[in-house]
């Protein structure tokens, strides 16, 4: 019980350890998009009042939102809001950033785990069969298909399924994200394709790898040697066991996912959180810049969190 008690108490610290690790680097982000959404030039009052827009109405509408103070003055104010819970309020929407987030960011996070469950699905048994054909034409094609993937960005594939399975066949939609549920998943399908694709190929060759290591170990001939089945040996034994380094990259991969669904967004009209930030940036509007990439990066922070505490289920060795 001690023993159980003092593992618990260690994998505590270590994620506690990540989290205050990583707070900098948060601090870090959030400061440098403050600074360079501040420093260019151009004056977002004038661009929503428009040329014609008297002095006094843009001093008033400037001091309204804080903007006539110093930049450090109003950097302090951010912050101070943020450790309320307050993102500040939209200059061109006119709403609170944390509500226009807490409406777009579903979506993103919608589409980002079904490319992420689209990638995995894909990935592990191709990347199984891979490693138990190695070096034969199952593998070279896997092999050559992975590589296609990886080299082919999703602004030229999401228009390419837009032609053949929404223009050509017209069995998908084109653009936005439905209403209801059933109408939600058709709407999902070619954007998390476009965007899952290519974690696939990356994911296939990295289970490709560890299973070929894992397969070459005195511990998976003496399991054969033992007469299991051969199913047995690659998936209970070999498998979970090469799962470790391929969660690293899931992990990973997916705070990518969420800050490049941009592209994908864009494309296909998706209202996600990429799509705000887009239009946040072209109107400089500082404050939902910010509470955008806050919000992705927070998610980053917290995936990577849940792959550490995945870790232990997926590796026994972890646990001891």
């Amino acid at each position: 019980m001690s023993s159980r008690v003092g593992t618990g108490g260690a994998a505590a610290r270590r994620i506690l350890w990540r989290v205050v690790t990583t707070l900098p680097v948060l601090w870090v982000v959030v400061t440098v998009v403050f600074l360079m959404i501040h420093l260019v030039p151009g004056d977002p009052i004038v661009q929503m009042l428009g040329d014609g827009a008297t002095a006094s109405d843009i001093a008033g509408l400037r001091h309204a939102y804080g903007l006539d103070v110093p930049l450090g003055t109003q950097y302090v104010r951010y912050w101070l809001g943020l450790l309320h819970g307050d993102l500040g309020e939209s200059l061109r929407l006119h709403d609170s950033v944390r509500h226009l987030i807490l409406q777009r960011y579903p979506y993103t996070l919608a589409l980002t785990v079904a490319a992420t469950l689209l990638g995995v699905g894909l990935a592990i048994p191709a990347g199984v069969a891979s490693a138990r054909r190695a070096n034969r034409w199952q593998d070279r094609t896997l092999g050559i298909v992975s590589l296609f993937g990886l080299s082919f960005p999703n602004f030229a594939l999401g228009p390419i399924l837009i032609l053949v399975f929404a223009i050509g066949l017209g069995v998908l939609p084109v653009s936005g994200a439905g209403v209801g549920a059933a109408d939600f998943l058709r709407h999902l399908v070619l954007p998390a394709v476009t965007l899952g694709l290519g974690m696939g190929a990356i994911l296939t060759r990295m289970v490709r790898t560890s299973m070929l290591e894992e397969l070459g170990q005195d511990y998976i001939r003496t399991a054969r040697a033992k007469g299991l089945s051969e199913h047995v040996v690659v998936y209970r034994h070999a498998l979970r066991n090469a799962l470790n380094p391929v969660l690293t990259v899931i992990g990973l991969q997916f705070g990518s996912l969420l800050a490049g669904a941009i592209v994908t967004e864009t494309i296909f009209g998706w209202p996600g959180i990429g799509r705000l930030t887009l239009s946040a940036i072209s109107n400089r509007d500082y404050a939902l810049v910010q509470g955008c990439i806050l919000a992705v990066g927070l998610t980053y922070v917290v995936v990577n969190l849940l792959t550490d505490s995945v870790y232990a289920l997926a590796d026994p060795r972890m646990r001891r």
